[in-house]
């Protein structure tokens, strides 16, 4: 039995997994807790007292727990709800900011700002409808219209009313404070740095003192303005006791400069041997900016990524039309998508997007529904019949009564999919970050007892040698290196996959590529070409292959059907040359008919032969019979009373195919195909790829239900797809592929992109990933070489035997060398 219970006090996910550890502790319980809603899901043998359960969540905080409806009785059994149709979307009453590091879980936040856990900028839920946008005018704010145009009262240009584009305000703000943070870090390092150029220009115009003075004057600026977060999230990572790389960044940041500035303003306060020749302490006004700027350049790259997580969801909204026309006692009128209501009749005209879910009531269409099924040939509709939001009309008009709006129709579902699937997916916990959880707090303690050490037992003065060697190891402990080892390895990685045709969207992607279990693909555009095309074409005996395609061309050229498309592209190749058609009639359902010369002819399925009175030659129906067998598409051809042949229409499987499909299940991957295509076609595919787990007609849902049940058996799951109907799967999967010959929104739902289309990307992509990977250990290794060698020696364990002490200065270009080493490293991979 299943029972759903509340849960009060939980506030993070460390709340949720210590009730979810305390539960499971109980004999004869299974629980599964969320965050969002405060809940427990409890599967029993045999049934518990809430109050045992409260004992247990007692143990673990200050949680209560009570059966969902407070009390004993009823029980609720808990269902398995549909996602599509039960979850109600958080943000649903204003705009909502999440932590990209969902150090609380799925969280979510009313107003912009900074994470009060780990200092990361929070981060727009992107909203899932798209609202009616009205215009103002700049100088008569009292003028709004619904679309933009110019004010009638001055003439100038309408503006937004609601701002606009507001995910992209984080990085723009970054990139402000980098190129600020550029502008004056250049001077500082060219000030420092002048000593090495021939003659010493720099030096012998401005004299020591000045040059360290205006170091510090432009420091300020990259200090306390472009980079003054990073100092903000150190202290946050130190009262919440989560240290991870920025309170690396900023003790050593903050340690330097400190030592700058004393250095700077008391420099008779240390030894000579942190002196200069000219007398004056070396000051690292240059090390602490440059360092800074590089760590901004990369979050400033991080938050362009972050801007672009909701472009999918901007792609589906992109799908929706914003108005429609509303018929009402023989009137047209044009309304807005968000004033639809339930049973109002709409038109809609040819080329027109189908607002909201609902039935044609009167008139005919052909649909181009390849944003559901991912197919590219258009389904007829007839009355009766039920279309989508976001499909497209063909070249007909007709009535439609509205049954589902709003949230309820299945593009708001499937753009609601994506963009949970996009929040749900774990962070991945770089192994910087895994390590910097002891070496953060290592290095903190060695600096202690150094203090401790040097002032006790120092030479004179002893805290002064205390305070600088405790700074040294401050400063050698920087993490320059270590904060380069990863994203080094991974620029350089997916620019060698750039030029291989594979684009990374993010580490994450790159890293699970190596982890990758389980692949599933779509069919149409991922294992195939994604388009219809001709593929035989079989006359009767006595008749030639060019009199059927002057047939079939001359009914088909006025024709925008993907069909016809095909059939003209085929013809134009062979040198055919159409012929005038007369009265030309699309047979809904069935075909197409026409008038060549003297002769009825027509080009359908075999209820149009049926309906002209042309029988189909025994033979010719087995040829049919084996092609549809396939999966193919079958035309009949007709002249008159009589077949003259058929032509079989097919989307032709990519060359690659096979070959990328055997390498991977080589490697131990399980590939799997889910399409939306009829069984027939699948199996076929199937046979020809020669995999042994496939499933057809498969609906957006289907993939992701799918994808979730494989991720709950612990297993890596990728998928590659190209349609937005693998959107949702894509985000949901731990790896998301994407054909670059497909959709926008599959792309921007994918963290790879095969530029190629071609599924020998994915083996290319996986190889990639297991060396960027292996270099980033070396990467790792390489660091921290540097740290375990130059801490001791920056402790000063080597003055007592050999009187050598490592200055702030020497250990700044220690630093300096591990960084190098991790580049030359990453560089490798360029190979």
């Amino acid at each position: 039995m299943k029972h759903t219970y509340q849960i009060q006090g939980m506030s993070c996910d460390g709340c949720r997994k210590a009730v979810e550890q305390a539960l499971n502790s109980i004999e004869g319980i299974s629980a599964q807790v969320s965050l969002d809603p405060p809940a427990a899901v409890i599967s029993m043998t045999e049934h518990i007292p809430t109050a045992t359960l409260q004992e247990a969540v007692s143990r673990a905080g200050n949680y209560q727990i009570t059966m969902q409806g407070h009390g004993e009785t009823p029980h609720h059994h808990h269902p398995d709800p549909h996602p599509m149709h039960t979850r109600t979307p958080k943000h649903a009453k204003g705009d909502q900011y999440y932590c990209p590091m969902h150090c609380e879980g799925d969280k979510t936040y009313d107003k912009p700002g900074s994470c009060p856990v780990c200092g990361m900028n929070l981060e727009k839920v992107p909203q899932l409808q798209a609202a009616a946008s009205q215009y103002t005018c700049p100088m008569h704010p009292e003028i709004i219209k619904d679309a933009p145009g110019a004010c009638p009262i001055c003439g100038m240009d309408l503006v937004p009313l609601a701002p606009v584009d507001q995910e992209d305000q984080t990085y723009k703000a970054l990139r402000r404070k980098f190129w600020i943070a550029v502008g004056f870090t250049v001077p500082i390092f060219l000030l420092a740095m002048g000593e090495m150029i021939p003659g010493n220009p720099v030096g012998s115009a401005l004299g020591q003192d000045t040059s360290n003075w205006l170091q510090f004057i432009f420091s300020l600026p990259v200090v306390f303005y472009s980079t003054w977060m990073f100092f903000q999230r150190a202290w946050t990572s130190f009262t919440t006791f989560r240290l991870n790389m920025f309170s690396l960044i900023g003790l050593g940041g903050a340690a330097a400069f400190l030592f700058s500035i004393v250095g700077l303003l008391f420099p008779s306060v240390f030894p000579q041997e942190f002196r200069g020749h000219h007398g004056s302490v070396h000051l690292y006004f240059e090390a602490v900016t440059v360092i800074l700027t590089l760590v901004l350049l990369g979050q400033l790259l991080e938050a362009k990524a972050h801007s672009r997580t909701s472009g999918a969801i901007r792609e589906l909204l992109k799908l929706s039309p914003t108005d429609a026309t509303l018929v009402k006692d023989g009137n047209e009128t044009q309304i807005h998508i968000n004033d639809i209501q339930k049973g109002d009749i709409l038109r809609v005209k040819p080329g027109e997007k189908i607002p909201v879910d609902g039935s044609i009531t009167e008139g005919s269409a052909s649909i181009d529904e390849s944003m559901i099924t991912g197919e590219p040939i258009p389904v007829t509709k007839a009355a009766g019949d039920k279309v989508s939001a976001g499909t497209i009309n063909g070249t007909k008009t007709f009535l439609m009564s509205a049954e589902k709006v709003g949230g309820e129709t299945l593009l708001a579902q499937i753009i609601e999919m994506v963009n949970t699937a996009s929040r749900s997916r774990a962070p991945i916990q770089k192994l910087a970050d895994k390590v910097s959880r002891y070496f953060v707090p290592a290095v903190i303690a060695i600096a202690l007892v150094t203090f401790v050490v040097w002032a006790a037992y120092g030479p004179s003065p002893a805290y002064v040698f205390a305070f600088a060697n405790a700074l040294a190891v401050l400063i050698i402990a920087c993490p320059c290196a270590l904060g380069l080892a990863t994203p080094m390895s991974i620029m350089v990685g997916v620019g060698s996959g750039a030029r291989q045709g594979v684009l990374i969207k993010n580490a994450e992607a790159l890293e699970k590529m190596a982890e990758m279990q389980v692949l599933i693909i779509d069919k149409t555009g991922t294992i195939t070409e994604g388009k219809p095309s001709v593929e035989r074409v079989v006359p009767i005996e006595g008749v030639a292959e060019d009199e059927i395609l002057r047939l079939i061309s001359s009914l088909n050229q006025h024709s925008e059907h993907p069909l016809a498309t095909a059939v003209m592209q085929y013809a134009r190749n062979k040198g055919i040359t159409p012929e005038k058609a007369a009265d030309f009639d699309a047979v809904t359902g069935k075909g197409v008919t026409g008038t060549l010369g003297q002769q009825r002819a027509g080009v359908g399925n075999r209820s149009l032969m049926e309906a002209v009175g042309a029988p189909i030659p025994g033979q010719l129906a087995e040829e049919a019979a084996r092609e549809q067998a396939k999966g193919k598409t079958v035309s009949y051809v007709s002249l008159g009373s009589s077949v003259k042949g058929l032509i079989t229409i097919a989307d032709a499987i990519k060359p690659s195919s096979a070959a990328a499909i055997k390498s991977l299940r080589q490697k131990g991957i399980d590939v799997i195909m889910l399409t939306g295509d009829n069984a027939a076609t699948a199996k076929a595919v199937a046979q020809q790829m020669g995999l042994e787990h496939f499933r057809a007609e498969a609906l957006p849902q289907d993939k992701l239900e799918e994808i979730r049940r494989l991720q709950g058996e612990g297993k890596v799951v990728a998928m590659a797809g190209d349609g937005i109907n693998d959107a949702p799967a894509l985000a949901q999967a731990d790896i998301g592929i994407a054909m670059g010959t497909g959709t926008d929104v599959a792309i921007e739902s994918a963290g790879v992109t095969l530029l190629r289309g071609d599924l020998q990307g994915i083996v290319t992509a996986q190889e990639l990933s297991h060396k960027v990977m292996k270099n980033i250990r070396q990467n790792l290794f390489l660091a921290f070489v540097y740290n375990v060698i130059g801490i001791p020696v920056a402790a000063g364990v080597l003055y007592p035997s050999l009187g050598i002490l490592l200055s702030p200065m020497i250990a700044a270009a220690a630093m300096s060398l591990s960084s190098v080493s991790v580049i030359l490293n990453s560089l490798r991979l360029r190979k």
